[in-house]
């Protein structure tokens, strides 16, 4: 019998898988991290893409979070019998059938495999090195902020007009699941392990917060969160100990926006009901009428409105390229921040060239319940 000791180069939890198989081994060295993909033989097809963003997800994650602790990164496959991959201390386990078998060929399908791998790379940072108290939120600090990292190196490979698709999904899916719940839903912070709140809404509230108060500011925020928490034993960081390093280093304006984020069921409902174009001395002139109501709601799904008054995006957008994506938005003509309020709102701006359609929060900012209708053809 043959007895291996491994001892890990910095504390680890107690929660590691073990796998064996007749695997082929692909490895490469990057910013002194061994990354490898152990796999089937014949599943050689997105070997690359998985090292590519394993690599990208190391440069990110080290300049904008804190080092990474270990010097081996390894994606172990494991057959279909099973959908999923997990993070476990340096290596993840994957599934062949999340991403080892998959076909990204055609350029109109979301490259899951990157996200998959910068999504558990991630969790390098968030549920090892940041250990979350077990109760209410526990979640947002390992799942909501894997999902963020994961948008961060999504959007440094294909650009923002790419992350408007992935977005609009996520919160497709939270909207549709909210019917769903069989209990209570929950304000974000306090998630109890619900998955449409942790990974679709929480893909969507980080994306907004990174929109509204800027990337740098909520890095920083999620840096002095591992600066006062990493490795730490009891006690435990909660969600609000999160928030309150967010709030700490957001501006006064952001305030309100973070707690119908975090600590509401905030609903939006823009639609623009009309629009249309002039020639005047100074260009296109647009006029764009907007209706306009914000709602809280409870766990049971029931809503009150709130008095809206808020600063939202408006875009002036050209023809779109055929070949696109329908959620892919051409770059804007002209991009004003206006004040909308409860009720109707009219918006005037000027561009040089004639716009073919308006778009209200085109970056999915807010939680609009229906967002399909924040778009009008001119």
């Amino acid at each position: 019998r043959r007895t291996s000791r491994f001892v890990t180069e910095s504390p680890v939890l107690n929660f590691f898988s073990v796998q064996s198989a007749r695997y082929e081994r692909t490895a490469r060295v990057h910013n002194g991290v061994e990354m490898v993909v152990f796999h089937d033989p014949a599943h050689d097809r997105n070997v690359p893409r998985m090292l590519d963003g394993l690599a990208a997800s190391l440069d990110y994650f080290q300049a904008n979070f804190s080092a990474y602790q270990f010097r081996q990164a390894r994606i172990v496959e494991f057959p279909d019998y099973a959908s999923f991959a997990q993070s476990y201390p340096n290596t993840f386990a994957w599934s062949e059938g999340l991403g080892f078998i998959a076909d990204l060929s055609d350029p109109e399908k979301i490259d899951y495999v990157t996200y998959v791998g910068a999504h558990e790379f991630g969790h390098q940072w968030w549920a090892h090195q940041i250990v979350g108290s077990n109760q209410q939120g526990a979640t947002v600090l390992s799942e909501t902020l894997a999902q963020y990292s994961a948008l961060m190196v999504m959007e440094k490979e294909y650009g923002t007009d790419y992350m408007r698709r992935f977005i609009k999904f996520e919160l497709d899916s939270y909207l549709g699941s909210r019917g769903g719940e069989l209990i209570e839903e929950l304000p974000l912070l306090l998630t109890e392990n619900q998955p449409y709140l942790h990974y679709r809404k929480g893909s969507v509230v980080m994306y907004a917060l990174r929109n509204e108060i800027g990337e740098a500011t909520l890095n920083q925020a999620l840096k002095n969160f591992l600066v006062r928490f990493a490795f730490k034993g009891q006690p435990f960081p909660t969600s609000q100990d999160l928030l309150d390093e967010i709030r700490a280093i957001a501006p006064a304006p952001s305030q309100a926006l973070i707690t119908d984020l975090f600590e509401r069921i905030t609903l939006y409902d823009l639609e623009v009901t009309d629009a249309g174009v002039t020639q005047n001395d100074a260009g296109q002139l647009t006029t764009i009428i907007i209706d306009a109501a914000k709602f809280v709601a409870d766990g049971q799904g029931q809503e009150s409105e709130a008095p809206l008054d808020q600063w939202v995006d408006i875009a002036l957008l050209p023809e779109a390229d055929p070949d696109t994506h329908d959620n892919v938005l051409p770059k804007p003509l002209v991009v004003e921040r206006h004040r909308l309020v409860t009720g109707r709102n009219e918006v005037k701006m000027v561009s040089k060239s004639r716009p073919v359609r308006v778009a209200v929060d085109p970056w999915l900012k807010l939680i609009d319940r229906n967002p399909d209708n924040n778009l009008k053809v001119l």
